[in-house]
């Protein structure tokens, strides 16, 4: 597999990894309220560190997709030069 191909597939990786866990967050979140829609936890400490980790997690998740969208950008504009020095080449002098 060439640089060109690695980078797709890296960046199509990312934004995948990058939702899913901001699916899975968001997932435990639902999850973890009651009837009327308040969250439950058993303490308070428990509360501010859940929400913390999962505040991290997101904004992870979020820098994940983003570099996911540059590792693409990065792919097509490699591959747009690959085909420019393609095309340079067989062009008869």
């Amino acid at each position: 597999m060439d640089t060109v191909t690695a980078q797709l597939v890296f960046g199509i990786i990312v934004i995948v990894v990058g939702i899913g866990l901001i699916y899975f967050i968001n997932r435990r979140k639902f999850y973890r309220r009651s009837v009327a829609g308040v969250e439950m936890f058993s303490r308070y400490s428990t509360a501010v560190f859940v929400r913390f980790l999962e505040r991290v997690g997101k904004w992870i998740a979020y820098a994940l997709i983003i570099l996911g969208v540059v590792c693409i950008w990065t792919y097509s504009q490699m591959k747009k030069d690959k085909e420019k020095q393609q095309m340079e080449v067989q062009k008869p002098k």
